[in-house]
């Protein structure tokens, strides 16, 4: 796996691997990975964070990706 250099962008990969590894099913774990981006980015609406969210678990989980992806600079 390659580093990810935002951290809410990796605090939200890192959440959503542990929770479908724990048993989490995949709705109730993207929730929670909306939810907490959208902690670290309280100025978010929840469409925002479902987009970003969405698109980050699909380019580092599912297509196991490496490139940038968009999203905040912190």
């Amino acid at each position: 796996m390659a580093e990810i250099g935002r951290r809410c962008e990796r605090a939200v990969v890192t959440a959503y691997r542990e929770l479908r590894r724990a048993g989490t099913d995949d709705l109730a774990a993207f929730q929670s990975c909306t939810t907490l981006y959208r902690i670290h980015h309280p100025e978010a609406g929840l469409s925002e964070a479902r987009a970003l969210v969405s698109e980050w678990i699909d380019h580092h989980i599912t297509r196991s990706s490496t490139g940038a992806t968009r999203g905040c600079e912190c």
